[in-house]
């Protein structure tokens, strides 16, 4: 059992506690723990009662709660807590800014024990009038629930993959390697999924749906199936999953169509004619063929939304999308400096030997004290180590950078003598995000102005399925980053995936350069970086206009005449 299911168990013991007011000085232990489990990044599993009591804010009761946990998954007092708890308290207990106290108040004030009933409260107006919350607390846990609602039984595209790739290969050794596609919204690797849709080239639909059945972990559903169709769910994660049969001389046809978004489909190819007639009619063996026959060059899946694609292929410049294999190292990630799971030198190791040229490190910053960030003595603390393992590690380099928190006036973090020591700045947001339109742009627009600023990191700081991201004008700030040198950030995290790729076009228009880059905060959450490649390529990214791409010395280069300029 690793230290991300222990912090886990520990954080809802400390929601619970809150919830059911017990002693504050417990809460505060267990608090203590949590922040310092975190800030030292090493593993608890298989240390002793002894061993666990040598950790900063972990006494002899705290120690033996983690041996219970990692023995039986849970331990007493959670239990305890859980059964004094309505289920669907803990589904509001997810509900961001809102607090165990507020919940608290909403559970034993108006009844309130589930998501739906807090939805009637709130649209009732109970909600505001409780001392302590308001109009406008009420209208933010409206939205908060219609958010999670609209969201409902949707999956990101990075949690299901790795499944959906098996079944494929398992539906592939069954009807065969080029019988088979997935198409719809996975083949064009959409950040978020609500269905799975395959096509199986046949001409024996009621074998080939007696073959599906026998396929282990999908469940059909009689009542969404038909002669050609089976419906049913892929059991993991109970997500609506659709096998249409198509006669084998259509396989490729049907592909294109399924594949393709609606607005895709309807562009223009010509004045009288759509890609769909040209699809429909159009006498070809593969994907290729059907494009030329519509005059056009060949589409990947990935652009086929009907946004910038239907222009860029009549004026046949389809560019080459960028590759995993053209990045050469990562600029944004953290370390036990900072919050990170692993030290700066594991870090730098486990990238080298993954082939990269370079490492970024960009701690947080002083004012992400949630964060452990880092104050001065620690900033020179980082750059001695890094200076140090830059001469065993060489040629790989590791960059002195720092993720320096935007704050609520649009200042960075630190003063401009301590900002001047660092190689790069990665500039974010991740406090106040309930700031309207205006205020939220006009602070990320004086961010960018700052000289110091190298990369504008997760622009919205979504959350996606869980959070919006605050409400930016992107136009205006892609035009500021473009007038001020600074580069975007496409953020590989599969939660946030920020910069949207809808933007990345834009951004490459005017000028802009996009980093990829994965906020690892352990060693395996480097491979994340193939989702911010995904959304590069949805957005038209490509090699040239990827600053991540360059190699370590036009890299270095780069970052040295970036620090010159006023």
């Amino acid at each position: 059992m690793d230290n991300k299911y222990l912090i886990k168990i520990l954080k809802l013991t400390i929601q619970l506690m809150e919830l059911h007011e017990v002693n504050p000085f417990k809460i505060r232990n267990y608090q203590s723990a949590v922040i310092n489990i975190e800030r030292e990044g090493r593993e608890l599993a298989g240390l002793d009662l002894q061993q666990l009591q040598e950790f900063s804010g972990i006494g002899k009761s705290i120690a033996e709660v983690i041996l219970e946990i990692q023995k039986k998954g849970t331990h007493v007092l959670l239990e305890a807590l859980l059964q004094e708890t309505p289920e669907g308290i803990l589904e509001v207990l997810e509900i961001k800014g809102l607090g165990p106290r507020k919940i608290r108040t909403l559970w034993k004030d108006l009844g309130i024990t589930s998501t739906h009933e807090l939805l009637e409260a709130c649209r009732s107006g109970q909600v505001a009038r409780l001392k302590g919350f308001g109009e406008k607390t009420q209208e933010s846990i409206i939205q908060a629930l219609e958010f999670i609602a609209s969201n409902k039984d949707k999956w990101l595209y990075a949690d299901i993959d790795t499944e959906v790739d098996a079944l494929l290969g398992k539906l592939q050794e069954t009807f065969g390697e080029d019988k088979v596609a997935c198409v719809g919204d996975y083949a064009r690797k959409l950040e978020i999924i609500d269905q799975l849709s395959f096509i199986i080239a046949t001409d024996q639909p009621k074998k080939s749906i007696m073959q599906l059945n026998d396929i282990n972990g999908m469940k059909q559903d009689i009542a969404k199936s038909s002669p050609y169709r089976w419906g049913g769910k892929l059991e993991t994660f109970g997500l609506d999953t659709v096998f249409l049969l198509v006669p084998v001389k259509d396989f490729v046809k049907q592909k294109l169509i399924k594949t393709a978004s609606r607005p895709h489909l309807l562009s223009l190819v010509n004045e009288n004619q759509m890609l769909a007639e040209v699809f429909i009619n159009g006498d070809y063996t593969t994907e290729e063929e059907a494009y030329q026959q519509a005059g056009l060059p060949f589409i990947p899946e990935e652009l086929r939304e009907g946004q910038l694609e239907p222009g860029l292929a009549t004026n046949n410049i389809i560019p080459d999308l960028l590759e995993f294999k053209d990045l050469k190292g990562p600029l944004h990630n953290h370390s036990t400096y900072s919050d990170g799971r692993h030290s700066l030198k594991e870090m730098a190791a486990y990238c080298q030997s993954q082939g990269y040229e370079y490492l970024g490190i960009a701690d947080h910053s002083r004012s992400a004290f949630y964060a452990n960030g880092l104050d001065e003595d620690r900033i020179v603390q980082q750059h001695r180590e890094i200076d140090q393992l830059n001469k065993e590690m060489a040629p790989f380099r590791i960059f002195k950078g720092i993720e320096s928190d935007i704050l609520i006036d649009g200042n960075l973090d630190y003063s401009d003598d301590i900002l001047a020591r660092f190689e790069y700045i990665v500039a974010s947001v991740h406090s106040s995000l309930g700031m309207d339109r205006k205020k939220a742009t006009a602070r990320l627009l004086k961010a960018i102005q700052n000289p110091y600023t190298t990369i504008l990191g997760h622009p919205t700081g979504r959350l996606l399925l869980r959070r919006e991201g605050y409400p930016i004008d992107h136009k205006v700030i892609i035009d500021a980053c473009a007038s001020y040198g600074v580069v975007i950030e496409i953020n590989a995290n599969p939660w946030r995936l920020d910069l949207d790729w809808r933007w990345v076009h834009y951004a490459m228009e005017k000028g802009v350069m996009l980093s990829i880059n994965p906020d690892a905060h352990e060693k395996e959450a480097f491979m994340d970086m193939k989702y911010g490649v995904l959304v590069g390529r949805k957005g038209g990214l490509t090699k040239k206009m990827t600053l991540n791409a360059l190699d370590l010395d036009t890299l270095a280069g780069y970052l040295e005449e970036r620090k010159k300029k006023p």
